[in-house]
């Protein structure tokens, strides 16, 4: 007579959580300010803001535009200020930064407008480690937090290798 087998993941009552479902979809894109400098070197104004003005900013449709300058030169603040303003009537968000402070940002934007800690209240979870969606950091701290003041238990990665991140106390 066999045995029968016993799923102990399925009856452990831990919630698996993949943030691979929080993902903001959209193209991640950079516009880098260099390319208004002249000689790479100083910002004039007036050519920026004839250049804001002719633009067409429709190109960046749909995308997360990081604005950032590669050039060994000051640029002040109201340029990225201009160059917000023009984008965002197109763009899904606008940064200043590289694309890993964009990927950070919208994540947690992401998390914060669709995810709902709430629905784990008092339970014991696992939030999954890999997958085919690269997870930044920034998105599995921003789950702790969000996390942290409603779960019986916190664990990365997977039910039959789970890492212990946070137990509540008795």
């Amino acid at each position: 007579m066999q045995k029968e087998i016993i799923n102990k993941v399925a009856n452990s009552g831990l919630i698996n959580l993949d943030l691979a479902e929080y993902y903001p979809k959209g193209e991640r894109v950079i516009y880098d300010l260099k390319q208004n400098l002249w000689q790479e070197f100083v910002l004039k104004e007036k050519d920026f803001r004839l250049f804001v003005k002719e633009n067409d900013w429709s190109v960046y449709e749909g995308k997360y535009v990081a604005l950032l300058n590669s050039a060994d030169a000051i640029i002040p603040s109201w340029a990225y200020m201009v160059l917000t303003n023009a984008l965002e009537p197109f763009a899904l968000d606008v940064i200043c930064g590289n694309l890993d402070a964009l990927e950070s940002v919208i994540f947690s934007k992401s998390l914060e407008k669709n995810f709902n800690p709430n629905d784990y209240a008092d339970q014991r979870v696992i939030i999954k480690g890999c997958g085919e969606i690269p997870i930044h950091n920034s998105a599995y701290a921003k789950a702790v937090n969000l996390l942290k003041p409603v779960v019986k238990s916190l664990m990365y990665g997977e039910a039959c290798s789970a890492v212990p991140v946070y137990k509540k106390g008795k």
